[in-house]
């Protein structure tokens, strides 16, 4: 049997939330041909943020790492609400993560890993990206993570 990101998600344990709705005058995904654009999505569990705050100062790195992964999670859960079937997704093409953080932060790949080994685990081969990953002095609502995607689909 050939697995599925849906067989990649059950098999970790994963259920995909409803999207999280956006906390601005933006949509949470844009396609254009066969390019799905994927606004910034926040570390949101239950619909609460799983960490707030500043990596270096408040908040761990092991904290951030899986608010990146929860911030995937909500990710992919856009991604499937747009197109329905995720073996639609041909590739992850790039992953782009905002980590808020102290200036003398320097841990930001670390941190977006969480998210990154979430999209291989999920997608397979198809998961590895292009990345990048900044540090910046604040993010919506005080969070320390958000990740933004951009997916080829089939």
């Amino acid at each position: 049997m050939t697995e599925t990101p849906e067989t990649r998600l059950d098999r970790h344990g994963i259920v995909l939330p409803v999207p999280p709705a956006p906390v601005a005058t933006y949509v949470g995904t844009v396609r254009s041909g066969d390019l799905l654009v994927v606004s910034g999505q926040l570390p949101l569990v239950d619909g609460k943020l799983f960490a707030t705050g500043k990596l270096g100062a408040h908040v761990a790195v092991e904290v951030g790492v899986e608010a990146a992964r929860y911030s995937m999670i909500n990710v992919i859960a856009q991604v499937r609400a747009a197109i329905g079937d995720l073996s639609r997704v041909r590739r992850v093409v790039r992953l782009g993560g905002f980590i808020a953080c102290v200036p003398d932060f320097t841990q930001h790949a670390t941190v977006m890993n969480g998210a990154s080994d979430l999209a291989v685990a999920i997608f397979g081969e198809a998961g590895r990206h292009a990345r990048s990953t900044i540090g910046v002095p604040s993010l919506p609502l005080d969070a320390a993570v958000e990740v933004e995607g951009l997916f080829e689909i089939a």
